[in-house]
């Protein structure tokens, strides 16, 4: 597998984009956009790219804005779905694909449904690892999600602290994920980090990102969004340790051309914990 990366300069951000192919396959003439999750990087796609591109795909897994090496918002701003649709949107018309498929995991499954809902016309078909949107937010705590942000503002310091060492960012990690093997999160504490010119180790994303969004997650709109994708879409599960938001149901019945597949051990980080699974599917699924 050819590896290579660069930055795109995309509605104002520098956002760094990894691009994964394969020489050695026949060329499918289809261009798959990998989008990654919450405090996750385009990095870390790296375990399913290698099948996909010997199965002829070119795949581009961007570092979405705040996350990896890509730009982080300036001052005064915030992380917002609308700001990560418009610069995946960007990304497409720079890379102006023929043939685009789309795989979203969790939070990035979230924006590739916006995506795909409000430009139908620009995918082919659209895959949604555990990615149907967080839970639902009752009108009723509107307020005291606007109050937890502005307290989380005030004491906010954006200054990356840094990790005593590798192994202690695994450790944590281990502690956020415990079903899945440490051998398995050391290998992605090492995409997950950055060091800077002194060999200090930090998080590669803006601390930003772990405060309390102020704007309430509405269901009603993102089901619109949902029945607007035209295109054939896979939803993979994993099973019972995955992330299953109240009402997945009712969200996933919103899209009209639907396949649905099961990891059942996987958990909701599949495509670390069982990349090789999750490749033979979407392959399958892609053609």
């Amino acid at each position: 597998m050819r590896y290579s990366s660069s930055y795109q300069r995309l509605n104002g951000l520098e956002l760094f984009v990894h691009r994964f192919s394969d020489e050695r396959a026949t060329p499918s003439g289809l261009t798959l956009l990998l989008l990654h999750g919450l405090l996750d990087a385009g990095s870390t796609w790296e375990l399913v790219a290698a099948p996909l591109t010997a199965a002829g795909h070119d795949v581009v897994a961007p570092d979405l804005r705040g996350f990896g090496r890509s730009g982080w918002i300036g001052a005064g701003g915030y992380y917002h779905f609308p700001d990560y649709i418009a610069d995946v949107a960007a990304l497409v018309d720079a890379l102006a694909p023929a043939r685009l498929g789309v795989v979203g995991h969790s939070m990035g499954g979230t924006v590739a449904a916006y995506f795909t809902g409000a430009l139908p016309e620009r995918v082919e078909r659209l895959a949604l690892l555990e990615g149907v949107g967080p839970m639902a937010t009752e009108p009723a705590h509107a307020l005291d999600r606007m109050q937890t942000w502005l307290r989380d503002l005030r004491r906010l310091d954006r200054t990356p602290k840094p990790l005593a060492s590798l192994e202690d960012a695994t450790a944590r990690l281990v502690a956020n994920h415990p079903h899945i093997p440490r051998e398995v999160l050391a290998t992605r504490a090492a995409l997950l980090t950055r060091k800077d010119a002194e060999g200090r180790i930090f998080w590669a994303h803006d601390p930003l990102h772990r405060t309390t969004s102020p704007m309430p997650f509405q269901l009603a709109s993102f089901k619109l969004f949902l029945r607007r994708v035209a295109c054939p879409t896979l939803v993979v599960s994993g099973g019972q340790l995955g992330w299953h938001p109240p009402g997945e149901e009712e969200r996933v019945a919103c899209l009209r051309d639907l396949e649905r597949f099961e990891l059942p051990h996987a958990g909701h980080m599949m495509h670390w914990t069982a990349p090789d699974a999750l490749a033979a599917r979407l392959i399958a699924f892609f053609g």
